[in-house]
């Protein structure tokens, strides 16, 4: 499939890879200026993850044989957002940081696995090809859209309150 034409369960299975990688980078990086730099992107990559499945995906693969496992993915999602937030407000080298950015990591590990083992293999069965390659095209846009206006990290601390509703 061409970039234009990609399977929303592959795109968002190739960002879980990515993010996961990314993630580890963080956690490795010695140096403080490279660890802020790679922690920025990585929220800002993370946000835009999960704002186009809130508004995009989980919406359009709703159906009563999802509807339990979105609801805890949006719980997923607020327990992520909470930890983001909580970081972007800690420097790399204060000590809670290393900790706290650890347990985002798992629990971003934890989420992708969920989605993985038991979403996507219902989207599959209840949406074709051509379906998936339209959610696909329109999740695309929405995260280049939100890495355009910059920084999109920064609006999880005002998403921290409640999970996302399932529209």
């Amino acid at each position: 499939m061409t970039e234009d034409n990609i399977d929303a369960v592959d795109y968002l299975t190739r960002q879980h890879r990515a993010l996961e990688e990314l993630l580890g980078h963080v956690v490795n990086e010695k140096d403080w200026a490279r660890k802020k730099a790679l922690f920025a992107r990585a929220g800002d990559q993370l946000t835009v993850h999960m704002k186009s499945e809130e508004d995009i995906f989980y919406p359009a693969v709703r159906a009563a044989r999802t509807e339990n496992i979105l609801l805890e993915s949006l719980e997923e999602h607020l327990s992520l957002k909470r930890l983001l937030a909580d970081l972007l407000e800690l420097a790399p080298d204060e000590p809670t940081f290393e900790p706290k950015f650890k347990v985002l990591k798992e629990q971003t590990e934890h989420h992708h696995k969920e989605e993985e083992e038991h979403l996507f293999p219902k989207v599959r069965k209840l949406m074709d090809e051509v379906a998936r390659a339209e959610l696909g095209q329109k999740m695309a846009e929405l995260q280049q859209h939100l890495n355009r206006q910059g920084e999109p990290r920064e609006a999880v601390v005002n998403e921290t309150a409640a999970a996302a509703p399932l529209n």
